[in-house]
């Protein structure tokens, strides 16, 4: 039996992976339930309101929110209300008016954008000073912050199925009759290339349902800010998918067995989970996400997250970007001779050193 070429074998396994992957029903229940959660996380924020508000009040004024749906804390002057305010200790302060702008005669003070949820529980909306104002809702901001990160945890974690299709064929002695036709690389390279464009596709999806959801929502003015954002996100969420199924396929090489997995799978998994919670916790912190924003493996989302918060500039994202495509090419060489190496192993756990001298 003669052996394809790289291409035509790389083209044949990518065939194969995306027509196995798309006819299990758990690839359309585990689209189908994003996109959904995608919708339910900017739509339902808008539906269902939350807690009584914490807001300060200077005791001169503080009567006038008696009755209203608020948690009050008095203080004694504007000084200290804005000291709450600026340590998160409270949404919004209430102060006295010395303009006479204001016909209820007070004034609310708040951090970074107007607090809707204050400024309708009073009778009539009074003006409102933001100590550091921001061009997005904070609120929005997080949602947004958290879409993001959620879709990178999503498909990241998606990679793992390129693991358990590569144990299974070791398993299975499938891999023998494979590579006696298929190159080994072609092999990886056609497992990359498969998932890589089922991913893209959901993504395309997901980034065409993200301008509805925010219309749904009521967030249709955001559409300018966020599309840019997702512009960015669609490459480089790509280019980390990449980065991550090199890594995951390397996991499934390194074992024979299906109950083995789990002992390989850890470095991919953090580095899945690490930038998904990096993200997550740090997104306040410009310092961090910087940081995080030119990491290869955490590239991938906090640089589209910066983008979004107006927080980098297009060379800096350009500058990331080239970052991650290099680290990749330096990845998928390094794990195609790994999985070279192990592939046909099948006696048990191959290690790392073990499957880079063997590689052919």
């Amino acid at each position: 039996m003669s052996r394809a070429s790289f291409t035509s074998a790389t083209w044949l396994v990518a065939e194969r992976e995306m027509n196995v992957l798309v006819r299990t029903k758990g690839f359309w229940i585990s689209f189908v339930v994003t996109i959904v959660g995608l919708f339910a996380l900017v739509v339902l924020p808008t539906v269902f309101g939350g807690d009584k508000p914490v807001v300060a009040a200077v005791d001169s004024v503080a009567s006038i929110l008696d009755g209203e749906e608020l948690e009050v804390r008095t203080v004694p002057d504007r000084a200290a209300a804005e000291a709450l305010v600026r340590s998160d200790e409270v949404e919004a302060a209430v102060v006295p008016d010395t303009t006479g702008e204001s016909a209820l005669g007070v004034r609310v003070v708040a951090l970074n954008d107007p607090p809707d949820d204050v400024i309708s529980a009073l009778v009539a909306a009074p003006p409102v000073d933001l100590l550091d104002a921001s061009a997005v809702n904070s609120g929005v901001r997080q949602v947004v912050i958290l879409v993001f990160a959620l879709f990178f945890l999503l498909f990241g974690m998606g990679g793992a199925a390129i693991a358990q299709s590569t144990v299974t064929e070791k398993q299975t002695r499938i891999v023998e009759i494979l590579v006696s036709t298929v190159p080994i690389r072609a092999l990886l390279a056609g497992k990359i290339l498969g998932h890589v464009l089922l991913t893209m596709g959901q993504v395309v999806v997901l980034a065409l349902a993200a301008p509805i959801a925010l219309r749904l929502g009521d967030q249709g003015e955001l559409l300018a800010v966020v599309a840019p954002a997702l512009a960015w996100f669609v490459p480089f969420l790509c280019l980390g998918f990449v980065l991550l199924a090199a890594m995951w396929a390397v996991a499934g090489a390194l074992v024979s067995r299906q109950e083995d997995l789990g002992s390989t799978m850890g470095l991919a998994m953090l580095l899945v989970m690490g930038p998904y919670f990096g993200v997550q916790f740090f997104s306040d912190n410009p310092a961090v996400m910087t940081v995080l924003s030119y990491v290869p493996f955490s590239a991938a989302v906090a640089m589209p997250v910066r983008m979004f918060t107006g927080d980098a500039a297009v060379w800096e994202a350009l500058l990331s970007m080239g970052l991650l495509a290099a680290s990749v090419v330096a990845i998928v060489l390094g794990a195609s001779r790994v999985y070279s190496g192990s592939l046909l192993q099948t006696s048990g756990k191959v290690g790392l050193a073990k499957a880079w001298r063997h590689a052919d």
